[in-house]
């Protein structure tokens, strides 16, 4: 039953507005790109109008966040598959065995450039077929109609996009500004998935070219959203931690302190030896009431535990919940790893519930 059922179709229905609004995109844009061909090359106005581009029309106006969708894709993509086309006809080979080659290297000359767009296998195929029935496309034929229409058609997606209130080209939502003004992500989304990570996934499971890295990353932060159940029990102190930690040296005076505290809005920051070994914390409550420019980070470094990257939120809460300390060090023997605020154990205990 399940091998039946995998021959059905692959995809929920999409709703009818949605389809509407991109056969009539598909319909208006061919129209326009192929009114804009013929105005450029009026002599050749009957076969500029390429067949490929009705599939890199469907792919713009019915997938616009489709990584094959994208304007370099389709651009590139097509102009190289026309190029490796003719490159093909220069050898002495049978037509079939031309048309064949001309596809296989359009396949692997978009994947060199990084422009993979279905279409481009078949602007390699007609860029064949028409020589073999006595129509050879010269060097031209790579401008146009081959980058222009695909150009055209790029061109008309943005405007349809825009005139429609949809995205186009896909454009991954800027992160948020980080709060601290270090290279980590607020505590709410450090727990997500790296871009790197994804990508490996990605590649792994071979679908690199059918969905990209900000689309799977905005789908799994959807789907958390949406799904408690998500929520993986515990997670351990080097999940949750900052990694881009601001420290300073016993030596650091008091105004550095006070800058360094204005300007990043911690409430703690970690001391360090010139070896890296940790010693303490500097407290910006110790600072109150203290102007002495003399003073450095080692008069008012006060001890304070730290924990391994191992150890749970529980352990954790053990530790903050007391008022005692504002951070916990997260120490591999005496040497620093990360910190971990009280903003960040909320934030881990929200993944914990399924709230996030």
């Amino acid at each position: 039953m399940s091998f039946w059922r995998s021959l059905g179709p692959a995809v929920p229905r999409p709703a009818a507005p949605e389809t509407l609004r991109a056969a009539l995109g598909v319909a208006l844009g061919l129209f326009l790109v192929g009114l804009g061909l013929a105005w450029a090359h009026p002599q050749m106005s009957q076969v500029l109008l390429i067949a490929p581009f009705g599939a890199s029309a469907y792919l713009i106006l019915a997938v616009p966040s489709s990584p094959l969708a994208q304007p370099w894709a389709v651009v590139v993509g097509n102009t190289v598959s026309a190029l490796a086309a003719l490159l093909i006809l220069l050898l002495p080979i049978p037509g079939l065995a031309q048309a064949a080659l001309a596809v296989a290297l359009s396949v692997l000359l978009m994947a060199l450039v990084r422009a993979q767009h279905p279409p481009g296998g078949a602007v390699a195929l007609i860029t064949v077929l028409l020589a073999l029935a006595g129509h050879p496309a010269g060097w031209g034929w790579l401008a146009n109609p081959v980058a222009l229409g695909s150009a055209l058609l790029v061109a008309f997606g943005m405007i349809w996009a825009a005139l429609t209130g949809r995205s186009y080209p896909f454009r991954a939502p800027a992160a948020p500004p980080a709060t601290h003004g270090t290279a980590d992500a607020a505590p709410l989304r450090r727990l997500a998935p790296s871009p790197q990570a994804l990508a490996a996934s990605l590649a792994q499971l071979r679908l690199a070219a059918n969905i990209g890295v900000e689309d799977l990353a905005r789908l799994i932060d959807r789907a958390e959203s949406l799904s408690p159940d998500l929520a993986g029990g515990a997670l351990p102190a080097r999940a949750i931690m900052s990694r881009d930690v601001v420290a300073v040296s016993p030596e650091t005076p008091l105004p550095d302190l006070a800058a360094l505290f204005h300007a990043h809005g911690f409430k703690s920051l970690p001391v360090l030896d010139r070896h890296g070994h940790y010693l303490g914390l500097v407290r910006l409550q110790s600072l109150a009431g203290i102007s002495n420019p003399q003073l450095t980070a080692a008069d008012l470094t006060s001890p304070a535990r730290g924990l391994p990257p191992e150890a749970s939120t529980q352990d954790l809460i053990d530790l903050l919940a007391d008022g005692r300390q504002e951070a916990v060090p997260i120490l591999d023997g005496d040497r620093l790893e990360g910190l971990i605020t009280r903003s960040d154990l909320i934030a881990a205990l929200l993944h914990d519930l399924g709230l996030r």
